[in-house]
């Protein structure tokens, strides 16, 4: 069927010499593109976008199903970049994290190349291979972690580079690439087939005078958070790191970021996470809220101390969550239980009293713990 609109990247069209309708190269300016293409819809015209690979993988084919009506598209997909990367390599793919460093936060590509046994990425003009292998390395794995940079894929001047990351962090590649490396972590379906439910003793983390979330009350906060598959929490004020790594190893694919401000309680986080590994969670040692600002939105955040910056943190989070979210946070004073019923005055408020039995020779008595306000509201 003939066209009276072509639109496409200006190599796109290139390959479209001869066309006698109207061609609209496609920018970075989506939005003029979607206006031109409803103006041909509204008019009757027969318009053609040309894209790479499939398009409804981390393709322009998303832009268009939000801004056009189903029935007014017809969407003919072709093999993916990965999918040509992984043939070129003669690598089986099933089992491969498939990850986007286009125009995406760069620490949750690391997060998922580090969970991925094999992982290929998307790549841009700015976090290309290189810059990507020296995140890897920054993140821990090691220079000889093998790689493959495959570009130009499907042209005749394709190339297909085995190296490993330490040779990639200095090299300069043909920007239209895919980036494959095989990080030798458990595989993404291996994760989400065996996660780790809640519920460790107290006495597995360590922590100095107490300062851990109890077990029960972990429980209660992590069912209140309900982090779901991929989504994002916040862990502030982590303590000993136990929610955050709770949370982490229950929903392997999401990503916990966790802040704590005083050194030896980061080192015991970092201790916790060599006793249960969880690889989808990342720490800062600083303070909120300065040191949450350029994390991604996330769907749950847990407060479990503030550094008697309560309300700024908790305004932060209602700015940054997402509609639907979870906000929880754990309060020991009457004072700031008070200060938090005038910031969010619908939030659900439940107090906790543990009382955990302990023996006393052959007989049992119960030791109470601190009573504890566990608030909870939805963004």
């Amino acid at each position: 069927m003939a066209a009276d609109l072509l639109a496409g990247g200006r190599r796109h069209l290139r390959g479209f010499p001869d066309f006698a309708g109207t061609t609209f190269p496609i920018t970075s300016a989506i939005d003029a593109l979607i206006e031109r293409l409803q103006q041909a819809l509204a008019a009757g015209e027969r318009a053609v976008v040309l894209a790479s690979g499939d398009p409804l993988f981390y393709g322009i084919g998303s832009s268009l199903c939000r801004a056009l009506p189903a029935e007014a598209l017809e969407i003919i997909p072709a093999p993916t970049a990965c999918q040509m990367a992984f043939a070129a390599l003669a690598e089986p793919w099933h089992d491969a994290a498939l990850l986007s460093a286009h125009a995406r936060p760069l620490e949750e590509v690391i997060a998922g190349v580090r969970q991925a046994g094999k992982a290929a990425i998307l790549t841009d003009n700015r976090q290309t291979p290189a810059v990507i292998a020296q995140a890897l390395l920054a993140a821990g794995l090691p220079p000889t972690t093998a790689c493959a940079v495959c570009a130009n894929l499907g042209q005749s001047d394709q190339q297909i580079i085995r190296t490993n990351l330490e040779q990639a962090a200095d090299t300069f590649f043909a920007p239209l690439n895919v980036f494959v490396v095989w990080s030798g972590g458990t595989s993404a379906s291996e994760q989400v087939a065996n996660p780790h439910p809640p519920g460790l003793p107290d006495a597995a983390f360590a922590t100095s005078a107490g300062l851990i979330t109890k077990r029960e009350v972990r429980l209660l906060s992590l069912a209140e958070l309900a982090l779901g598959p991929g989504e994002v929490l916040w862990d502030i004020g982590a303590g000993s790191g136990a929610v955050g790594i709770e949370a982490a190893r229950a929903q392997p694919t999401a990503q916990v970021y966790a802040v704590e401000q005083r050194p030896a309680l980061c080192e015991h986080i970092r201790e916790n996470l060599r006793r249960f590994p969880a690889p989808n969670l990342h720490l800062v040692e600083g303070s909120a809220p300065a040191a949450c600002t350029a994390w991604p939105r996330p769907h749950a955040v847990f407060i479990g101390g503030s550094g008697g910056r309560l309300a700024a943190i908790i305004e932060l989070a209602q700015q940054r969550l997402y509609p639907g979210g979870r906000l929880v946070i754990n309060l020991v004073t009457l004072e700031n239980l008070q200060a938090v019923r005038t910031l969010l005055p619908t939030a659900r408020v439940v107090q906790m009293q543990v009382n955990v039995g302990t023996p006393i020779g052959a007989m049992l008595r119960f030791e109470g713990q601190n009573p504890v306000f566990v608030v909870t509201a939805s963004v």
